[in-house]
């Protein structure tokens, strides 16, 4: 007991940091975001038509973006989510730099009836992977 008296600080960040751990493997699928890799994004790509939604800012974009990815801002998306409305049966792969941007999307469009998935990694692992970007 003296011990956690002493040391509680010290336990106090471990919790934290074990929550927050936990929080970072499994917040994605409590959000109910389904993620997938650049492999499963092609497929969905090629095999289902799925819609790329890059929501970087646009000096990102124009650094390098997948091919025919549509561009609209995270910030902006509220307002633009009409300019999707006519391609709401197919797919969207929501893509940003790293995959932490596209995650808010992700919940965002799904919470309006559409079927978006998030690009884990984003454009970084899309270049890890070998794929190209177009500029």
């Amino acid at each position: 007991m003296l011990f956690l008296e002493n040391n509680y600080m010290m336990i106090l960040v471990l919790i934290s940091s074990g929550l927050m751990l936990l929080w970072s493997f499994f917040g994605n699928k409590i959000r109910g975001i389904k993620d997938v890799d650049t492999l499963a994004a092609l497929q969905l790509i090629n095999h289902k038509n799925a819609l790329i939604l890059d929501v970087r800012e646009q000096k990102e974009y124009d650094n390098g973006h997948v091919l025919n990815a549509k561009l609209i801002p995270l910030g902006a998306l509220g307002d633009r989510v009409t300019e999707l409305e006519k391609l709401r049966a197919r797919p969207v792969v929501v893509m940003c730099r790293s995959g932490q941007r596209s995650a808010s999307a992700v919940a965002s469009l799904n919470k309006q009836g559409f079927e978006a998935y998030n690009l884990v990694g984003g454009v970084i692992a899309w270049q890890k992977a070998g794929l190209p970007l177009e500029k």
